[in-house]
């Protein structure tokens, strides 16, 4: 989670460099993330955008105003929350700018090892800032609504990718400018008789779930798996199954029960949480996987070789084995 820039996003109100917003005013928060703190006095109703699905189910829970993609306009503020991904982070201004009344202001806050400078440098020689201030190894800055032009120029630099294969990505989104090697190597590896209900977890923007389909014989259904909502939904434009309409679900697998069953699960299974490596990530992929397979049913996944998941999937499943390997990857099947 963003601990530090989400205190650095809230503290010129704190430092009293910006006023408060009105008690009655519409404030867009795009990119929220659980952990903040609203300063004393700041009573204005939020409205937050968050794809991806666990931090979206947290703030629900905390009795936020949340949806996976930003909706309404007029608002009289919004807040901009940066992350690592520079495309990301300019679609996400140039939709602040888009949402916010004529005059409204648009606050953007990042960490420094993340590039908020240069985010910050870039807006500048778009519209002039009305001011920054450094805290909590971060910056923010603000401005006042500007011209649509500048959303404009800012979207232009980030068009939609389309990548080997003919795949639509966008930024942000996990390996968004090329297929991911290991997942280029788990499809590879995946046995000719893939049959009956099968499903991708941890789909992306739909990579595997394309190639499971390319092996249509014996196959019943394709469902798709993913926490984040932008992913998912390139995957619906990438995903096309012919005769066999795939499903898509925005889920997170490590709290959300599967209630489908199915013959086969391939995965390519996250292990990051930020920057920090977390193995457990996966360890509790592999466990979600046996959950949804029915009995005899198989498990195709990739792990960067360093990752220790034969332990997960001994104490998940009857048996596995792993089936393909390169300098970087391993590949691994199991059977429930």
């Amino acid at each position: 989670m963003a601990a530090e820039p989400l205190k650095t996003l809230f503290y010129p109100f704190e430092a009293e460099a910006l006023p408060l917003p009105r008690k009655d005013a519409r404030v867009l928060f795009l990119g929220a993330e659980p952990g903040f703190r609203l300063p004393a006095g700041f009573e204005a109703a939020l409205h937050l955008v968050q794809g991806f699905r666990p931090h979206f189910r947290t703030l629900q829970a905390s009795g936020y105003a949340v949806t996976p993609r930003a909706e309404d306009t007029g608002f009289d503020l919004a807040l901009v929350l940066a992350g690592r991904h520079r495309g990301q982070n300019e679609e996400r201004v140039a939709e602040a700018i888009e949402r916010v009344l004529p005059g409204g202001l648009v606050v953007i806050a990042g960490g420094k090892e993340d590039g908020i400078d240069s985010l910050r440098k870039r807006i500048n020689a778009l519209v002039p800032l009305e001011g920054h201030l450094p805290k909590h190894h971060g910056v923010a800055f603000w401005f006042k609504r500007a011209a649509a032009e500048t959303a404009a120029t800012l979207r232009a630099g980030n068009p939609d990718l389309i990548i080997e294969g003919g795949f639509k990505t966008r930024p942000g989104m996990f390996s968004f400018d090329r297929i991911d090697a290991g997942s280029k190597l788990l499809a590879a590896s995946l046995p000719d008789d893939l049959k009956g209900n099968v499903a991708d977890f941890c789909a992306g923007w739909g990579y595997l779930a394309a190639e499971v389909l390319r092996r249509p014989q014996g196959l019943t259904a394709v469902d798709l798996y993913e926490a984040d909502f932008e992913a998912l939904e390139a995957a619906r434009l990438n995903v096309q199954g012919g005769a066999i309409e795939p499903r898509f679900f925005w889920t997170d697998l490590l709290t959300e029960a599967v209630e489908r069953r199915y013959d086969a699960i391939v995965m390519n299974p996250p292990f990051h949480r930020g920057r920090a490596s977390e193995p457990e990530i996966g360890a509790g992929m592999i466990r979600a996987a046996s959950k949804a397979l029915r009995p005899g049913g198989r498990l195709f996944m990739v792990a960067n070789r360093q990752l220790p998941y034969e332990q997960a999937l001994s104490a998940a499943f009857a048996s596995h084995a792993e089936i393909a390997r390169d300098g970087m990857f391993k590949v691994f099947s199991a059977r429930r």
